[in-house]
């Protein structure tokens, strides 16, 4: 079979799928709306906070003495927030895969209507509190959306809910630690909330997947393998991620302990996907791999735990 009749066998097997998970996405869909509540970013800011900036108002310049928050906290919250403002990239991606029909095509909307609510919250939240620079903020997200988003998994349904099952989980986590990281109850009460709808999200994508894998347990598993090898997240075209990524790694927001432990694991636990007995020869060839792939990071975040004590080690016998 040539390369184009199997990327036309491949997209037909995508569509069909599309097609038989429809009962699933409206059941997840109605699931969802009974138990997601209903908040409002501007009840999360402390308005009473705020004053006018320089500029037309003539108000006062920000500078790094008035943030409650330290620098790390800083990275990690711009990041989160830079992230969050890719949304009309992110709406795009899903309507043209999902569609903007029945069942999926409600999702979309729903979705993209509850994720707008983290970047208008964080911002106002930032910017009310003074935490971070607002001039620089507003060229770091010009320069983000600028350059858009284009997803690794576009335009493949089984790779992009395997996708979004790992990536609402690893965003939940990133805020929420992000929260308890920056030492303000203010910020973690916001943060947590904006986990909650991220949790739920997570749930909505991860029941997707499980009932993908008892579709097509071949294809999802080799999905699976695919995006856990490839796996990145969504805000790593901000500039100078690598660097804001190790400040966060090596605070304890988000490494790769935390990616092995917190996330692959128990997503691939919930769908079963080391305990399935449903697989043909390529699922199982895919699976092995997978196992081979998880060891290896596993073992890179035993090396990473390392050399971050040893670091952490070496500051307290400098300090001492």
């Amino acid at each position: 079979m040539s390369t184009d009749s199997r990327t036309a066998a491949g997209q037909a097997d995508q569509t069909a799928l599309l097609y038989e998970l429809e009962p699933v996405v409206e059941a997840n869909l109605n699931r969802h709306l009974s138990v997601a509540k209903e908040w409002f970013p501007h009840a999360y800011v402390p308005w009473s906070q705020g004053r006018d900036f320089d500029g037309p108002l003539g108000g006062e310049a920000w500078e790094p003495g008035q943030s409650k928050l330290d620098e790390t906290a800083r990275t990690s919250l711009i990041l989160n927030l830079l992230t969050e403002d890719n949304l009309p990239s992110y709406h795009h991606e899903i309507a043209l895969l999902f569609g903007r029909d029945g069942a999926w095509g409600s999702w979309v909307h729903r979705w993209t209507a509850e994720e707008g609510r983290h970047g208008t919250a964080i911002r106002d939240y930032l910017l009310t509190t003074r935490a971070v620079d607002p001039v620089a903020l507003e060229r770091a997200r010009m320069n983000h959306m600028s350059t858009g988003y284009v997803s690794m998994n576009s335009r493949q349904l089984v790779n992009s809910v395997a996708y979004v099952s790992f990536q609402e989980l690893a965003t939940r986590i990133s805020h929420r630690n992000t929260g308890n990281y920056s030492g303000d109850p203010l910020c973690e009460q916001l943060l947590a909330r904006v986990a909650a709808d991220e949790n739920l999200h997570m749930v909505f994508y991860r029941n997707l997947l499980s009932a993908a894998f008892d579709a097509a347990p071949d294809t999802v598993m080799e999905a699976v393998l695919d995006v856990v090898k490839r796996f990145e997240m969504p805000g790593a075209t901000v500039e100078n991620y690598t660097r804001k990524s190790v400040q966060i790694a090596l605070a304890g927001i988000y490494n790769l302990r935390i990616h092995h432990d917190e996330v692959l694991i128990p997503v691939l636990r919930h769908v079963r996907a080391l305990e399935r007995t449903d697989l043909g020869p390529r699922g199982e060839r895919a699976r092995e791999e997978l196992s081979g792939v998880l060891d290896a990071l596993d073992a890179a975040a035993r090396r990473f735990e390392e050399k971050r004590d040893a670091r952490l080690a070496r500051r307290a016998q400098a300090g001492a």
